[in-house]
């Protein structure tokens, strides 16, 4: 089975492709194709919403069933902000380092205790047919009073999870213990059963 992973953003690519693997899955992408697809305008309110138009968007373009995921970043003391606005937080361009820039101006001050923040990934996929799977995962941590290590991407550099900042960790060990990871190992289990399920009907 093959399917198009429906992201701009390689470094997220990869990790999908690392954690979908162990199905067997062949995976392209975007880079992959003769043509660029056009940028998916991300209206919905929710990460949930989001991922759908990705994915439906990816399987209309390719005739492929798409994955696509939608994350961020919700920090309690801005109310759940910058949440689904996170990739684009200080901007259309997405630039990380602005992005986590007006973070930490915005959370200037404010003791650990209440930097408390979750990092949240919803996964979607659409096949041609109408199949639609959805899973979803979440990560507790602290925002940092500064970015700590050079792994990662996004808000990664300011992301303690046990003290420890995703820009830290190795691949393996982010995927044990990230929303995205979470999110695409629950995907992976209802994908096996769905596979599972085709293969006793036939």
């Amino acid at each position: 089975m093959t399917f198009f992973i429906a992201t701009k953003n390689r470094k997220k690519l990869d990790e999908m492709l690392r954690i979908l693997k162990p199905l067997g899955i062949s995976a392209i992408c975007e880079a992959d194709l003769e043509t660029p697809l056009e940028e998916v305008e991300e209206t919905g309110s929710t990460f949930a919403e989001n991922a759908f138009l990705k994915a439906q968007a990816g399987c209309k373009a390719t005739g492929l069933p798409s994955v696509a995921d939608d994350s961020g970043l919700m920090v309690d003391f801005l109310g759940g902000a910058p949440g689904v606005y996170s990739k684009r937080y200080s901007g259309e361009d997405g630039n990380d380092g602005r992005n986590i820039a007006k973070l930490l101006a915005a959370l200037k001050d404010v003791p650990e205790q209440e930097r408390t923040a979750h990092f949240v990934s919803s996964v979607c996929a659409v096949w041609p047919d109408g199949r639609v799977l959805r899973a979803e995962g979440s990560c507790d941590g602290v925002i940092a009073q500064s970015p700590e290590g050079s792994g990662g991407f996004g808000y990664d550099p300011v992301f303690l999870y046990n003290g420890i900042s995703f820009a830290e960790m190795s691949a393996g060990e982010k995927d044990a213990v990230s929303h995205r990871g979470r999110a695409l190992n629950i995907f992976r289990e209802k994908l096996e059963e769905m596979m599972r399920e085709k293969n006793a009907d036939k």
